[in-house]
């Protein structure tokens, strides 16, 4: 059981890190609503057939209904809309390189909200790992070099992950990671559908099918809606928030190698600094001698 939470975060990221490519694909055809809406439609058919064939189906107590409908605003609807239009603007290795800083805000909002407490070294090691984040971003000079509407969106995205973990923590222990990641989806399509509706159907129609985008698409349903959010989900019921979190920044360094073999993104000198850095910080920030028991660990009285 030990490792298992790690190798499943590691699997998530991969999951993850590829989404970033596959949505640059899928955008040279399609819209980002019309991406995120088909992808969320084809999720929830999958996740829905998985619980129906294994008679997994749980009933959502009323008390947790506005936990689910807060975690689904969060992720996927506003982080989806950062995330998805934010990536017009920038390349998808910055783009996965912006969202790795989430642990950063994780750890610190896990701390004043649930008293999620690490050890020093594993403080040094967010910070280690978030200094790899900016020598990946930033040029020789020290500034950063990026559209400022492309920055904006894609801190929203961090910003709307924040607030999934906080509302995940209280969910992941009472709830299947199945089930959990199967109602986001569907109240996220629900916010998602007028969107969709208004701006993006006439787009969809007159495009067309398009097999490359369009397997893009099934692409992000099945490992990055469907597998990732359940993988991680589950890693946060057994790690707690802050650390499950930190494995974010490995994001940057898959979608670098992904993009450089799939898209052509350029990995620099800098990057490959910046990645070896991200990797230190991020073995010091799990790093333990003995475990530090999280209070608070009644989940129940996480984030997709």
């Amino acid at each position: 059981m030990k490792g298992k939470p790690y190798a499943a975060l590691v699997l998530a990221m991969i999951f993850w890190s590829f989404s970033f490519v596959w949505f640059k694909i899928a955008n040279r055809s399609y819209d980002p609503i019309a991406i995120v809406f088909i992808r969320l439609c084809m999720a929830i058919i999958f996740l829905s057939a998985f619980l129906w064939v294994t008679k997994r189906f749980k009933r959502v107590r009323k008390a947790d209904r506005k936990y689910f409908l807060l975690l689904a605003l969060f992720e996927p609807f506003l982080y989806f809309l950062g995330e998805s239009f934010g990536l017009t603007y920038v390349s998808s290795t910055v783009g996965s390189v912006i969202i790795s800083t989430i642990p950063v805000f994780a750890v610190i909002f896990a701390f004043v909200i649930y008293r999620e407490r690490l050890k020093l070294i594993n403080y040094i090691g967010v910070i280690v790992s978030f200094a790899g984040v900016m020598i990946f971003i930033t040029n020789s000079t020290g500034s950063i070099t990026l559209n400022p509407k492309g920055l904006a969106l894609m801190f929203l995205a961090v910003v709307s992950a924040t607030g999934y973990n906080m509302v995940l923590h209280r969910l992941a222990t009472e709830y299947d990671p199945v089930t959990i990641v199967n109602i986001q989806n569907i109240i996220g399509a629900i916010l998602f559908l007028p969107l969709f509706l208004i701006f993006d159907l006439k787009d969809l129609v007159s495009t067309g099918f398009v097999a490359e985008s369009f397997g893009s698409i099934v692409l992000l349903a099945i490992f990055a809606s469907c597998g990732a959010f359940v993988l991680f989900a589950y890693s946060v019921r057994h790690l707690g928030i802050a650390r499950a979190n930190i494995f974010s920044n490995l994001i940057p360094v898959f979608t670098a190698l992904f993009a450089f073999f799939i898209v052509g993104d350029i990995i620099t000198l800098r990057n490959a600094i910046g990645m070896m850095v991200v990797i230190a910080g991020l073995f010091l920030s799990q790093a333990r001698k003995k475990r530090v028991p999280i209070v608070d660990t009644d989940f129940a009285g996480r984030t997709a």
